[in-house]
């Protein structure tokens, strides 16, 4: 007569699609169990490993985060909370605090620290409004009559100068000018008072 196998009974916290969770791993390795080490080790290693050599740029240091980051979890492995979320956040965070201590005992700027002058790139709200504006344009530009339009997307979209546009549609100078006079009044008309 064969034994049957014990059936184990684990709490659905515990498996997640037919894998022990991160946090229940993390609550084993503060119990000492290196075998849940070892599990989490496999399942993070190499993302952690990625994401030190996307911010140290350098393997050798990427590695030594690495080794810092597991030493870390397996010393601090206790003071992972379940409630708080999922285990791999806080591996994450651990993993940040190792990769930007290693790269500040170098000196390095991180993108931890503060920048100590602001961005001289447009914010969110100014690029909306520039494309809004680009937009507006543009529609604005559609609404001229053709012969005007072709003069003025030659000149400002195609950035070329007024005997080059004359050149290039065999017309007279004198008409590129004057095309290029009545459509920019005409482009002011039609946008008058929407960017006051």
């Amino acid at each position: 007569m064969e034994l049957a196998a014990p059936v184990r009974h684990e709490s659905p916290a515990v498996r997640a699609e037919g894998r022990v969770t991160d946090g229940h791993l993390l609550q084993r390795i503060a119990d000492g169990d290196s075998a849940a080490f070892e599990t989490l080790y496999r399942r993070f290693a190499r993302p952690v490993l990625g994401l030190a050599l996307r911010m140290l740029r350098d393997r050798s240091r990427a590695e030594d985060a690495v080794q810092e980051t597991f030493a870390a979890i397996w010393r601090s492995a206790a003071s992972y909370r379940p409630e708080r979320g999922p285990g791999a956040p806080w591996i994450y965070a651990v993993a940040r605090n190792a990769i930007v201590d290693r790269a500040r005992a170098r000196g390095e700027a991180t993108f931890a620290d503060p920048p100590e002058s602001p961005s001289p790139d447009a914010g969110p709200d100014e690029r909306a409004q520039s494309s809004y504006v680009a937009w507006r344009v543009h529609r604005a530009v559609q609404d001229l009559p053709e012969n005007e339009r072709e003069v003025l997307e030659l000149a400002y979209w195609g950035g070329l100068s007024q005997s080059e546009v004359a050149r290039f549609l065999d017309i007279p100078i004198g008409t590129v000018k004057t095309r290029t006079r009545n459509g920019l009044g005409r482009l002011a008309d039609l946008l008058e008072g929407e960017f006051r």
